[in-house]
């Protein structure tokens, strides 16, 4: 197949999602060849285990009601591949796409479009989409110090909450798993909630090893006090603590800060009501979870989930038992899902309540968790019924 005379979309097919083994020089040497042909604008990294997408939404979409030209980059996507970069307000229009793809089939060659993974390749789409703006809020993948978004200077990080989640990719402790989220940081770290307090002393720990091996001599911030501004009680309890490290931020930025202007932000996924009896999230991991059963305490739901097989399902639906009233698995056709044997086995011994099929009630509350995928299939499933 010719990678310099095919389309996007059937490109990003031919890609593979990952290295099988790390290897940080492709993304190094497209990026050297990019920023020659291109005009970063102020960059906003985003790292961290839970939140960084409504983090990244709730500050793109502010400082784009503030007149400044502002691109989002997310991942993964819930329906369309388009929802991974927001750029003034919508989502990149397929056109947009295509224009920036052509540009970097022209600059790169065979060899190197054939090494770029399909996350590498897309945040290249992003930084070449964000020339001449004003904020690039780029959102880490997987890790930090070896992310592809890593790969331009960040002129300030925020971290988000930091918790156990890809510890075989990560580390299978807190302070390792934030030690390579945290390395990320060129200038500026501001920190906001955290579950766990190993986080903060790593912080400091990661400040000396910068300092020592880069010479440079990083900032840190701490949000603490996540009750000082009174914000739409419509955002779930974490969504407000997720803007209060926004809030945060633009204080850094010396953009002043209207509260209204966040109340219209679109957080496609994130607790998200899709009816008064409907709510969807694609959390996926038990600081995921922890977080649902604060919102959904003195209730019960009915529990719509699947997972993948490296996520701690056990885990997860211990946190939710109190609030699950049944379960029901939603089947998906993926090779990283649990087995169905497997996820009926710990359901059983949680003695979680299960229900084949779900069928949605007027006067029964339901809850759509475990994945972006989850999430997906249920809203194609929902759409297509009420179409």
């Amino acid at each position: 197949m010719n990678l310099k005379s095919i389309n996007l979309d059937e490109f990003l097919k031919y890609k593979t999602m990952y290295y099988d083994k790390i290897d940080f020089s492709f993304v190094v040497k497209a990026w050297t060849i990019l920023q020659t042909k291109i005009k970063l604008p102020f960059v906003i990294h985003i790292v961290g285990t839970n939140g960084k997408g409504s983090t990244g939404r709730f500050l793109s979409h502010y400082l784009h009601k503030k007149k400044y030209k502002t691109l989002h980059y997310s991942s993964p996507h819930i329906l369309k591949f388009n929802e991974r970069i927001w750029i003034n307000g919508f989502d990149v229009s397929d056109e947009e796409l295509e224009i920036a793809h052509k540009f970097l089939q022209n600059i790169y060659d065979i060899k190197l479009l054939e090494k770029l993974t399909y996350f590498e390749y897309t945040t290249l789409l992003a930084l070449y989409l964000s020339n001449n703006f004003d904020y690039l809020v780029l959102e880490a993948g997987l890790g930090g110090e070896f992310d592809a978004t890593n790969v331009v200077k960040n002129d300030i990080s925020l971290i988000t909450t930091i918790g156990l989640d890809h510890i075989s990719f990560l580390g299978d402790s807190i302070e390792k798993i934030a030690t390579t989220k945290m390395r990320s940081v060129d200038n500026k770290m501001l920190i906001g909630y955290q579950v766990f307090d190993e986080v903060y002393e790593t912080a400091r720990k990661v400040k000396e090893q910068i300092l020592k091996q880069r010479d440079i001599n990083i900032e840190i911030l701490k949000v603490t006090d996540f009750d000082k501004y009174s914000l739409n009680p419509k955002f779930a309890t974490y969504l407000r603590r997720n803007l209060h490290l926004v809030i945060a931020c633009l204080d850094e930025l010396n953009i002043s800060v209207d509260l209204k202007l966040f109340d219209d932000t679109p957080l496609f996924g994130r607790c998200q009501k899709i009816e008064n009896n409907v709510t969807i999230d694609v959390g996926h991991n038990p600081l995921a979870a922890l977080v649902l059963l604060e919102e959904f305490k003195n209730k019960k739901v009915n529990l719509i989930y699947n997972s993948y097989a490296d996520k701690d399902y056990k885990e997860v639906l211990s946190i939710l038992k109190p609030i699950i009233k049944t379960i029901s698995i939603l089947d998906l056709d993926d090779k990283r899902v649990v087995q169905k044997d497997e996820l009926l086995k710990v359901i059983d011994e949680l003695e979680i309540k299960q229900s084949p099929k779900y069928e949605l009630k007027d006067n029964e509350e339901y809850l759509v968790f475990g994945s972006f995928l989850v999430v997906e299939k249920f809203l194609k499933n929902f759409y297509d019924k009420n179409s």
